[in-house]
């Protein structure tokens, strides 16, 4: 009966132990993902400013922390939205 119970405990420490590191997995390529997005929005935020007044819109982004994070979690769509509320305030 002792070595069955001994078996069981054995099992699920591993199950537990391979959950542990798909969630460390994840974690990390969340946070990869999360700074590649990150970077890229930053970069695309500096070019969108430089191109958007030869275009003859005034509508200049500053990059700073909220800017970047913001283009970090939502991604296009926030640096769209970043734009967006730029363009209403200069009407």
């Amino acid at each position: 009966m002792m070595n069955y119970e001994g078996g069981i405990i054995g099992i699920v420490a591993v199950l537990a132990g391979v959950l542990l590191i798909g969630a460390v997995r994840r974690r990390s390529e969340g946070l990869l993902n999360l700074i590649l997005r990150t970077v890229l929005g930053t970069i695309a935020i500096y070019f969108i400013n430089l191109g958007l007044p030869v275009l003859g819109i005034q509508a200049e982004i500053g990059i700073n922390p909220l800017t970047v994070l913001t283009s970090g979690i939502l991604g296009v769509p926030g640096i769209a939205v970043l734009y967006v509320i730029a363009i209403y305030k200069g009407l």
